[in-house]
């Protein structure tokens, strides 16, 4: 019995200690974590919409959006951040929209934990081109098995459907959001 309890002693002891000390590295590490994940974001900014040389976050809003300026402070567009579920897990993305919302500019994602060799071609330049200079109007959509037809349609992932109807929904509900605002005078 007295060996019985100085084990479960000793195991709570050990417990104790370890998660303090995990408690302590998480605590030294959200700071790192929080200001390398706002680098990426602001390099994400530049990246969809190249034109760009600084920009301002619309604030308020349940969702990331930041007007993006070019050379002369004119508005060129904006960059939008959102997420959504994918195979996986949530993917997190940046796109870049002209100032009027109607064309899609580049597309950056940021965050994903999709299948390795599937869907993780939704990193691939061969997926991720096919969304420069294309058109929201009315939404993006998402064709599979044949060519895209109409300036908002996509080609599907063979194998990946999934991860590329995801990556399509995450940007539309993220351009209808900003409609929203643009609608209400917020943008």
């Amino acid at each position: 019995m007295k060996i019985v309890i100085r084990m479960i002693l000793t195991l709570t002891i050990i417990g104790v200690v370890a998660g303090g000390f995990l408690a302590n590295v998480a605590q030294w590490a959200n700071p790192l974590i929080e200001a390398n994940k706002k680098a990426e974001t602001e390099k994400a900014i530049f990246l969809v919409q190249p034109d760009g040389k600084s920009y301002q976050q619309i604030k308020n809003t349940n969702f990331e959006i930041y007007k993006v300026f070019g050379e002369n402070n004119e508005l060129v567009g904006y960059s939008i951040a959102h997420e959504g579920n994918g195979f996986q897990g949530k993917i997190r993305l940046m796109v870049g929209v002209s100032s009027d919302l109607n064309k899609i500019k580049q597309l950056e994602i940021l965050d994903q934990v999709e299948t390795p060799g599937l869907g993780t071609l939704i990193l691939e330049p061969p997926f991720r081109k096919q969304f420069s200079d294309l058109s929201t109007d009315p939404k993006v959509n998402l064709v599979k098995g044949v060519e895209p037809s109409k300036p908002n349609e996509i080609q599907s992932i063979t194998g990946a459907t999934i991860s590329s109807k995801a990556v399509v929904e995450i940007i539309n509900k993220g351009i209808e959001k900003a409609r929203i605002l643009k609608e209400r005078g917020a943008l």
